[in-house]
């Protein structure tokens, strides 16, 4: 499910409150700083955050139907998991600044810019609802690390 991509929302409602709270509290408990529906087994374009940027100011919210608008600024290689490949990491090149569009449970419009460490996590949630984990975007020695670590791992058997 994490390798397709999700599919546009087109009901907002009580279930798709209901998701995002749970999505929220999945996050949590995981002790992640997003997380996207695919990654909880629902192939719907929605994300949650809770994630420091590079100054530590907190940023806490939601995006349905999300559009990565803008990755802009430098690019830069820093650390980086996911939930979904618990315990792994590796230097991933990301734009230091993005900027994402989309709507709130509600259908209301939302755009979300991050810069640093939240703009890490804007992209990495958008490249989930796109069929994508992180390790598809590394190359070389650092996906070939990745891919043993996860063979090895206890849930990648």
């Amino acid at each position: 499910m994490l390798h397709a991509p999700c599919e546009e929302v087109t009901g907002f409602g009580p279930d798709l409150v209901r998701l995002v709270e749970d999505m929220f509290a999945t996050m949590y408990e995981a002790r992640g700083v997003g997380l996207a529906a695919n990654q909880v087994g629902r192939g719907l374009k929605v994300f949650v955050y809770d994630c420091p940027d590079d100054e530590d100011v907190r940023h806490v919210g939601h995006v349905v139907n999300p559009r990565l608008v803008s990755a802009d600024g430098l690019v830069l290689r820093g650390p980086e998991g996911c939930l979904s490949l618990p315990g792994l990491e590796a230097g991933t090149e990301r734009y230091d600044e993005a900027v994402v569009e989309g709507f709130t449970v509600e259908g209301e419009p939302v755009q979300v810019r991050g810069t640093g460490f939240f703009a890490r996590c804007l992209q990495h949630e958008c490249d989930h609802l796109e069929g994508r984990v992180y390790a598809d975007r590394l190359s070389g020695w650092r996906r070939r690390r990745v891919l043993r670590q996860a063979a090895r791992a206890p849930w990648g058997r």
